[in-house]
């Protein structure tokens, strides 16, 4: 399957995808909880918490990227419905608890990070009240990462929602505009824990992740170093790239079963590769050759993935995100304005 990279972010995909997320945000089963809707009334659809949540960003985003969207009055409608100042303290009522320090460690809270990061794209009166709304929730999880950071001696260097790779990316987008003290603590711990690293070997993909260790991490080091400083740092660690090495690293995972909520997992390798992938691509000049082979790279993980996010409840209740991130040029902050 040929799919460009490049041109398939058109209002006949944003429409796509927000259907998809219109579809769940709102289900509030299947759930990891029994009620969830009476502990979050915002974020209780979506199978869980976290995948509720980075599916209102994804519906935020292409509301502001899309205004002729077909969709546009429905995602407000839920916006104004949702996003008010009760349900956001219902939803810090549960998150204040002492029993909820942990809760969503670090995925969740990273998501939510980009989402406020988002909606404080958004212009007009409406929009800036959506992100209003979402400030005191926003500061609560910039508190809990400026407190953990420093008690976490090691990375965790792992492909699903435990990465610390992943999570100080989207933490450092938000931080990065509204955090300065959060936004140095996350280029500091970053440096600390990823700079050395050379010649990653990526034994990957395990067979349940969603995202690549290796490319996660590159992903987290391009967003927090300089240019020139990312380019010399990605050579050192992936040095045989130029070679076509690791081959795992360029090569599409296969999903045997999409049925299975654990293996559909893979899907979310393919697409994530894909942004990260992406961007790394548009982190070299035009005519290099780490540039073509990025490229190739992110077309074929993306071609392997994107026509199942929607075949099971099992990937659609999360994966079309991690498509709108494959396609968003890098992360989407050229779009911001």
């Amino acid at each position: 399957m040929s799919l460009s990279i490049r041109t398939i972010l058109d209002q006949a995909t944003a429409s796509h995808f927000t259907n998809i997320a219109l579809g769940h945000v709102t289900r509030e089963q299947p759930n990891v909880q029994a009620s969830p809707r009476a502990v979050h009334p915002i974020f209780f659809g979506s199978f869980d918490w976290h995948s509720c949540v980075h599916s209102y960003w994804l519906l935020a985003t292409l509301y502001r990227l899309f205004p002729k969207l077909p969709e546009h009055p429905y995602i407000a409608a839920l916006f104004v419905d949702a996003f008010t100042p009760d349900k956001a303290k219902g939803e810090l009522a549960y998150l204040e608890r002492a029993t909820a320090r942990g809760f969503e460690r670090p995925y969740g809270w990273a998501w939510f990070l980009m989402l406020q990061a988002e909606l404080n794209r958004h212009k007009g009166r409406v929009g800036k009240s959506w992100a209003s709304t979402f400030k005191p929730l926003a500061r609560l999880f910039a508190t809990r990462f400026r407190e953990h950071l420093p008690k976490l001696t090691y990375p965790v260097r792992s492909g699903v929602h435990s990465s610390t790779a992943f999570a100080l990316a989207f933490a450092h987008e938000y931080a990065s505009a509204h955090d300065e003290k959060l936004a140095t603590l996350i280029v500091k711990t970053a440096r600390t824990w990823y700079a050395n690293d050379r010649n990653c070997q990526a034994w990957e993909p395990s067979g349940e992740d969603f995202l690549s260790p290796a490319l996660t991490e590159a992903e987290c080091m391009r967003r927090i170093l300089p240019p020139r400083e990312f380019r010399a740092w990605f050579d050192a660690f992936l040095p045989r790239l130029a070679q076509g090495r690791p081959k795992t690293l360029l090569t599409p995972v296969v999903v045997s079963d999409r049925r299975d909520w654990r293996i559909v997992h893979l899907d979310g390798v393919n697409l994530s590769r894909a942004w990260c992938w992406r961007n790394i691509a548009a982190s070299r000049p035009a005519g290099e050759p780490l540039h073509r082979i990025a490229t190739i790279a992110a077309s074929s993980h993306l071609a392997a993935s994107y026509r199942h996010i929607a075949d099971e409840y099992s990937g659609e209740h999360w994966l079309a995100t991690f498509a709108l991130l494959a396609l968003l040029p890098t992360g989407g902050k050229e779009l911001a304005e």
